[in-house]
């Protein structure tokens, strides 16, 4: 478990679900775009809670993520085979974002890692073994809060599929083995306040998947970081 805070990478996918790009009014991107979180932003089943930095509207964003068994780099696009050749195993995360702090940044041409960064801001399950997920092009992922179902989606909704997510990004930067690459998020993203419990799990054929649960309470900060505009 240790071994996913030792990625040395966390590369997202951005716009990747046609109704997630409509829901926050984003332009559907013509090819996968990306950025990165630190793996400090990794927390592991039970190892604490996801804590809102102040004044920060924090969201939650349900996604598959890749776990890769080796290296990739200038793979092609059309390359299936050699696309999930390259994945070790899979896993659920939850991709939090500092929306507020986000926002603010594309209206003023920055960049947004801090949205992104912070610690705790990547909740992941257990390690989910490959032969789990016989076609990571049809499971359904889902995020409760609360108890009250806010995603539920098919990764058959994919707007760029895996073996094209892996192309573009070991054609920019290596990938290495323990990488971790998250897939994007379907719609229904919204905020969680401190109190609110996080659960997220993923279905193949109908059947929960035990390794892929999350359960996470949300948690106010007691660090020094306070939101103020840049």
């Amino acid at each position: 478990m240790a071994s996913l805070k030792q990625a040395s990478k966390v590369v997202c996918i951005g716009r990747n679900y046609a109704d997630h790009v409509a829901e926050l009014n984003n332009t559907r991107p013509k090819q996968p775009f990306f950025f990165l979180k630190p793996p400090s932003s990794i927390v592991l089943p039970g190892a604490g809670p996801c804590i809102r930095p102040k004044g920060v509207d924090m969201h939650y964003e349900v996604e598959l993520a890749l776990i890769m068994g080796k290296q990739v780099k200038d793979l092609k696009p059309d390359d299936e085979q050699g696309a999930l050749d390259a994945i070790e195993n899979y896993a659920l995360a939850i991709d939090m974002t500092a929306r507020n702090i986000q926002n603010e940044a594309k209206k003023k041409g920055l960049p947004w890692d801090i949205a992104k960064g912070f610690d705790t801001f990547l909740p992941m399950s257990n390690i989910i073994p490959k032969s789990a997920i016989p076609d990571p092009h049809n499971v359904e992922l889902y995020l409760t809060v609360n108890g009250e179902v806010h995603q539920q989606d098919s990764t058959e909704l994919l707007l760029f599929r895996i073996p094209r997510i892996l192309s573009d990004i070991s054609r920019v930067m290596t990938l290495e083995k323990g990488d971790i690459v998250l897939t994007g998020t379907p719609k229904g993203v919204g905020p969680v306040v401190p109190g609110d419990v996080m659960r997220a799990g993923l279905r193949v054929n109908g059947k929960e998947l035990d390794e892929a649960k999350i359960e996470i309470p949300v948690e106010e900060s007691k660090g020094a970081y306070e939101f103020s505009e840049t």
